[in-house]
């Protein structure tokens, strides 16, 4: 698996991970600034942006395209940024590698496994005939049947692109949804003993106070931070508060 990947920055490496439906891009105003002071390593996961598809999608298979991606860029150890998803995928890798992380830090994610919340979004995205939309606005209309955030719409919006055959999605919803179980459960047990910080959206209900638990047996160096007025995406609700913490965290 040769994740794609976009690299920018000098300094320390931070390798920045997107979440479910998402690609590195949606993290772009995070690498951005970040980049400014670290060299940063932002890849697409499997089956997401422009990586390579596959029928499997789990958190040893992710933790495991990220050691290769490291090793190919001959990196020994890397700090970790892990957003949702990618959050688990993060614990997961350095869990499994705490040689290879120096800091880690997880966004609003904790180390548990998750009820399915999202199968409006597979049967929206499902009922989208791709053959027949000529535009991202028909696309729009039809998602809107199921999905009513104009906001989340749009996340999702940016997996469709057009080549000469038509619209297609870079996101493998296929393997998404037959592996969702898998996406929803939680990473491997084991200890990560170095500096970690969780960050939570105060409105977002992913990381709850009966998870404590699950986070302090893994992580106990752990510390906390809430982003007051933000959701489930505090770098982009919040990103001067997001980046004052993140930069706090990293030194």
């Amino acid at each position: 698996m040769q994740l794609h990947y976009h690299r920018s920055g000098q300094g320390r490496p931070l390798v920045i991970l997107h979440g479910l439906f998402g690609t590195w891009e949606n993290l772009g105003s995070s690498v951005r600034a970040l980049a400014q002071e670290w060299e940063v390593i932002a890849p697409d996961l499997r089956n997401h942006g422009r990586s390579p598809h596959s029928e499997e999608h789990s958190y040893p298979a992710m933790a495991e395209d990220l050691r290769e991606l490291l090793d190919a860029l001959k990196l020994d150890s890397v700090s970790l940024l892990g957003h949702s998803m990618g959050g688990k995928v993060a614990m997961e890798f350095a869990i499994k590698n705490p040689e290879r992380v120096d800091r880690l830090i997880v966004v609003d994610i904790a180390p548990v496994a998750y009820p399915a919340h999202h199968s409006e979004i597979f049967t929206a995205i499902n009922a989208i005939d791709l053959h027949h939309i000529k535009s991202r606005s028909e696309a729009d209309t039809q998602l809107s049947r199921w999905v009513s955030e104009p906001g989340v719409r749009s996340f999702l919006l940016k997996n469709l692109y057009r080549d000469e055959s038509g619209f297609k999605w870079r996101a493998n919803f296929n393997t998404l949804e037959s592996e969702y179980a898998k996406i929803a459960s939680a990473p491997v047990e084991g200890e990560f003993n170095k500096p970690t910080l969780f960050i939570k959206g105060a409105s977002s209900n992913y990381l709850q106070s009966e998870y404590q638990p699950a986070v302090v047996s893994r992580f106990p160096q752990v510390k906390l931070r809430i982003i007051n007025d933000a959701g489930h995406w505090p770098h982009a609700e919040k990103p001067e508060t997001f980046m004052r913490v993140v930069r706090g965290f990293l030194g």
